[in-house]
């Protein structure tokens, strides 16, 4: 399919009047749609515009509001006149707008996606914060959606507008380009890129709006938020629906399939057994999911295992932990379930009980890992 004709171009500018006639005129050049927002100028950014108003659409009003909530402005006008995707191009004249057709040869290449212009930093003249932003974001970027890439800092981008008009955004300055690439990729979006030119300017050249100290601890702050709750719903929800997807067929190959050694897939079963156990009440599947993740696991799987402490089995399992708890501990009895169960009782089980809980987490990982590696080692070979 050619998307061709259902791209258009956005030019978010705040005090950029300099280089915006340059931007603009190389934009033009594509013959696709153009929307400029002009997000609160005070310089002449307004009388140049004027002179476009016949050949661009122009989206203005007169505070600045952050380079977030131009964007979104411009993609709400974008997607309530038929455009499909959107490629955002800045003011500054760092981006090459005869780069556009290499966003649009990958989208006709992928389909639905979200496209980076992935810049050279290892060029003359990159400034240095600019290169450790890049890793700063590129790692946290990677921790939250368990995607790579690699310039994740980069303006030059293709948003896919159909998914990014059913999100609601919360930030609306330089932030939000980290907020909606992570959000987008959580929506199961893939995230590619195409390699672009890009030109820093030094001295009076260069004009930023970037506030280093301020912007940076809001982004900081922004990741923390990402962290959270990518750990705590996204990504195990992400997890769950591909579970939910596979037939009876897809759960065997995935136990079975010759990709993973014998030993990984026994330690993920292994390792989601003791997070189900585990006494982490309402932190599980944001535990298993993160160590799963950190320590390379097959991530399905110990998902899927954690799933052991479901409503049916948990009485079996508070009643073994109770259990391990009084052998560990040497205690006299198990606490007795009835009517007159006392405030006191249960406190005084509860350090038996998180005993017996951990115990039992080890032992029934352990025995999941034993017998997922025997069965395993008899019904295939081993992974080379």
């Amino acid at each position: 399919m050619d998307f061709s004709q259902h791209i258009c171009i956005v030019i978010p500018t705040y005090n950029n009047a300099g280089t915006l006639s340059l931007v603009v005129e190389k934009a033009l050049k594509q013959q696709l749609p153009i929307v400029v927002v002009n997000d609160g100028s005070t310089d002449q950014t307004g009388t140049i515009l004027s002179g476009y108003k016949d050949a661009v659409h122009i989206i203005s009003y007169p505070v600045n509001q952050g380079k977030g909530y131009a964007l979104q402005q411009a993609f709400k006008w974008a997607y309530e006149q038929g455009f499909e995707y959107a490629v955002t191009i800045d003011s500054d004249n760092q981006h090459n707008a005869d780069n556009i057709p290499r966003f649009i040869e990958k989208l006709n290449e992928v389909g639905e996606c979200m496209i980076m212009g992935e810049r050279n930093m290892t060029q003359d003249g990159i400034p240095t914060k600019s290169n450790f932003g890049r890793k700063f974001s590129n790692f946290w970027f990677k921790v939250e959606t368990w995607q790579k890439s690699n310039d994740t800092q980069t303006g030059f981008r293709l948003y896919p507008l159909k998914v990014v008009s059913r999100l609601h955004f919360f930030t609306k300055r330089f932030e939000f380009e980290i907020e909606s690439l992570v959000r987008i990729a959580w929506e199961n979006v893939p995230v590619v890129a195409v390699p672009v030119d890009v030109t820093y300017f030094s001295g009076e050249e260069r004009v930023s709006h970037f506030r280093p100290f301020k912007d940076f601890t809001r982004i900081s702050l922004l990741n923390t938020v990402l962290f959270i709750c990518a750990y705590c719903f996204f990504l195990p929800r992400l997890l769950w629906k591909k579970a939910k997807r596979s037939n009876k067929i897809d759960f065997y190959n995935l136990f079975f399939s010759p990709h993973e050694s014998n030993l990984k897939k026994s330690t993920s079963i292994g390792f989601g057994v003791f997070m189900g156990i585990i006494p982490v009440w309402g932190f599980q599947m944001l535990t298993a999911t993160f160590l799963a993740a950190l320590l390379r696991l097959n991530k399905i799987l110990v998902l899927l295992a954690s799933n052991i402490s479901l409503p049916p089995l948990i009485p079996f399992i508070v009643f073994g932990s109770l259990w391990c708890g009084k052998w560990v501990l040497g205690t006299e009895s198990v606490i007795e379930f009835s009517s007159k169960l006392t405030f006191q009782d249960v406190s005084g089980a509860l350090f038996q009980y998180v005993i017996g809980s951990i115990v039992l987490a080890i032992v029934a990982g352990l025995l999941a890992f034993v017998t997922s590696y025997i069965i395993l080692y008899l019904t295939r070979k081993e992974n080379k």
